[in-house]
């Protein structure tokens, strides 16, 4: 039976899968092992062979080539969580039928309202079916909506055995969200030789640069006196914090960049008078000024403590992942492929760097070169996120001919 890529994502949607960076178990929590059992069982109907490996939580699955000449195994990557900070429990999709171009009224309760005069890209969508949220929680288009197209796709091919294809593979990761995904990631188990994360935006976006990234825990250590005689003698470590916050420069956080531009974002915030904890999210495209924005943190610390007192503050930076372009400059066929195949289903792709990480990333440094496609939705991680239904349709389309196309040898 043949079921619409819409209705797969609205049932993967009602799985409350978001990930939990608190949580020592793998998977983080145990939605994401319902979904991915889901997911493995609906493969092997299709007739797909695939399994939940129970360690990783990674579910694996594969096509076999029905064509006799040699041509690459491509394989299609990703992930079943969802990101914490904004709830995911009881999501609770609504569809916009025929959407025309007005607010869209979430939550009329609470006041959440999606808006083009707030997201004015809603304009492009006019005519359309959307998928929205009812306010109170996260949609999980990313990465449902990417799940729901690679079904799609694996169900046409499996469906019409007619169609000439290669090695087709197939991998669900947990932990993405908390920057796990790719920590059990088997390459030489998976079996391909290429790869696509399907984990990007707005229709028509290929990614191959990402981010460098890292995180930072910034800890302030005060000295607690009474109040009433604290002259001379207090050190607040919640103001020590905000100080070293004031430190780093103004425009170089998320709500003031763009495109290639990097940034230091305040994550969390936590603390009393006598200790104080931020935890920091440093990203750059560009090396250097990756190398420059970890080394300026430290330097603010240090010039912290040459003021207050050493240990006053103390700055611990771990890296996360970094920048593929190096690793796909090799394989632009990829790339190629993805473009031509957007072109021949009318779409238009547009390159653009990817302003956060993929699994793709790091499975490219992995040995596995592995841009990132979009997956057509907007405004991810939070109650406004939404999708196109013609977008996840399109997308389909677009994954489906780039297997076709490795198959005519083009």
């Amino acid at each position: 039976m043949n079921i619409s890529v819409l209705d797969r994502f609205l049932r993967y949607a009602g799985v409350d899968t978001q990930s939990s960076p608190d949580s020592g178990t793998v998977p983080s929590t145990p939605g994401q092992t319902v979904l991915s059992q889901m997911l493995a069982e609906e493969l092997r109907e299709m007739g797909a062979q695939a399994e939940l490996d129970e360690a990783s939580g990674i579910v694996y699955a594969s096509i076999p080539s029905n064509i006799r000449k040699k041509v690459p195994a491509i394989g299609w990557v990703a992930h079943v969580d969802t990101a914490p900070g904004v709830p995911g429990s009881g999501v609770n999709p609504s569809i916009v039928h025929s959407y025309d171009g007005g607010d869209i009224v979430l939550d009329g309760e609470r006041g959440v309202v999606l808006s083009p005069d707030v997201f004015p890209e809603l304009k492009e969508y006019v005519g359309q079916n959307l998928v929205v949220t009812d306010g109170k929680t996260l949609l999980g288009a990313d990465d449902k909506a990417g799940i729901a197209e690679i079904m799609d796709m694996a169900a046409s091919f499996l469906l019409h055995p007619e169609r000439p294809h290669g090695d087709i593979r197939i991998a669900f990761t947990p932990d993405e969200e908390i920057g796990r995904g790719a920590d059990n990631f088997d390459v030489a188990r998976f079996g391909a030789d290429f790869a696509y994360t399907v984990d990007g935006g707005r229709l028509g976006e290929i990614e191959y640069e990402n981010f460098n990234a890292a995180s930072a825990v910034v800890t302030a250590h005060g000295k607690s006196i009474h109040p009433g005689s604290a002259k001379g003698r207090m050190v607040n470590a919640s103001l020590l914090l905000m100080e070293f916050q004031f430190m780093l420069p103004t425009f170089q956080n998320p709500a003031c960049t763009e495109g290639y531009e990097g940034f230091y974002h305040l994550d969390s915030f936590r603390g009393d008078v006598e200790q104080a904890v931020a935890e920091y999210l440093i990203r750059d495209h560009d090396s250097a000024e990756f190398e420059c924005k970890k080394e300026f943190m430290r330097d603010c610390a240090a010039l912290l403590n040459r003021k207050y007192g050493e240990g006053s503050v103390i700055v611990e930076i771990e890296d996360s992942y970094y920048n593929m372009r190096g690793e796909i400059l090799p394989h632009m066929h990829l790339v190629d492929h993805a473009r031509q195949a957007m072109e021949a289903v009318g779409v238009r792709p547009e390159i653009i760097p990817v302003r956060g990480g993929t699994d793709g990333a790091r499975l490219s440094f992995m040995g596995l070169p592995c841009p990132n496609l979009c997956a057509g939705g907007h405004n991810f991680h939070g109650r406004y996120e939404y999708v196109p239904v013609q977008s996840m349709e399109k997308i389909s389309a677009i994954l489906q001919e780039i297997v076709s196309g490795y198959a005519r040898g083009k």
